[in-house]
């Protein structure tokens, strides 16, 4: 039983290396896109908004690193969201032609935008290392803490997303849409303190933007979740993991035929 799960994992780990290959197969740069994308993103919103949401004696100390790593964070959870909700479709001759663990295609295309997301992060640590500031060994630690909670928030919506979208294609529309409502609905571009504080509680609720917003309060200002935040936000997370798992398997037997 252990070797045979073994055998998963190194299939899992093949068709993420494959998507990888193949995702920049044929482009004159190549793996250079994985950094350009968001590098450019970054670049065009810290012009428009530095001197917008950050004019000089405004008290927002270091906006253009809370944007770069909010925009990281955030073009994570969208790559690996639409990876996650387009795995199983996308490999359907491998759905259908031979038994293949529907489980191991989703998490597969997940890794895949983990990947991706990884070679992000040597432009976080460049831009830090040239604005010469250090966030502390703490605040580094809470980064990596959300990169996972991050991940496990892709996985739980690709498992409940994959099969669905096998079946209902309207999905991949909807979900584009939703993308951009969640992008300006978290504290990418502006920060939490300028929305009325009424609408707090509305915001944070979105578990991106929770991410978001304490990520880079944490990396810039040292300013931390307390912990009855953070151990209600991850209970969250991790049984809307459990949730998802539970989905998925009552979904799975009809996945092959949906398609």
């Amino acid at each position: 039983m252990a070797k045979k799960h073994e055998n998963y994992w190194e299939l899992v780990w093949a068709l993420a290396r494959t998507d990888f290959k193949l995702r920049y197969h044929g482009s004159v740069l190549g793996y250079v896109w994985a950094l350009l994308k968001p590098l450019l993103t970054f670049l065009i919103l810290n012009f428009v908004f530095s001197t917008i949401f950050n004019p000089k004696g405004s008290g927002i100390q270091h906006f253009s690193l809370q944007l770069l790593t909010s925009i990281m964070l955030f073009n994570f959870f969208s790559e690996g969201t639409m990876s996650g909700l387009n795995s199983l479709l996308g490999k359907a001759s491998l759905v259908t032609k031979i038994y293949v663990p529907r489980w191991t295609i989703v998490i597969a295309s997940t890794i895949n935008a983990s990947l991706i997301f990884g070679m992000n992060l040597i432009i976080i640590a460049v831009f830090f290392v040239w604005y010469g500031f250090w966030p502390g060994i703490p605040a580094i630690g809470m980064f990596m803490f959300f990169i996972f909670l991050t991940f496990i928030l892709i996985l739980s919506f690709s498992f409940i997303a994959a099969p669905l979208y096998v079946k209902f294609r309207d999905l991949s529309q909807i979900w584009e849409v939703a993308i951009q409502a969640l992008f300006y609905g978290s504290p990418i571009v502006y920060p939490l303190q300028i929305i009325p504080a009424k609408y707090h509680t509305i915001l944070l609720a979105n578990p991106i933007g929770f991410i978001i917003h304490f990520n880079k309060l944490a990396l810039t200002e040292k300013h931390y979740p307390t912990l009855t935040q953070i151990s209600v936000f991850s209970a969250i997370i991790v049984a809307l993991f459990f949730v998802s798992l539970f989905i998925f398997r009552k979904m799975e037997p009809k996945i092959a035929e949906n398609i």
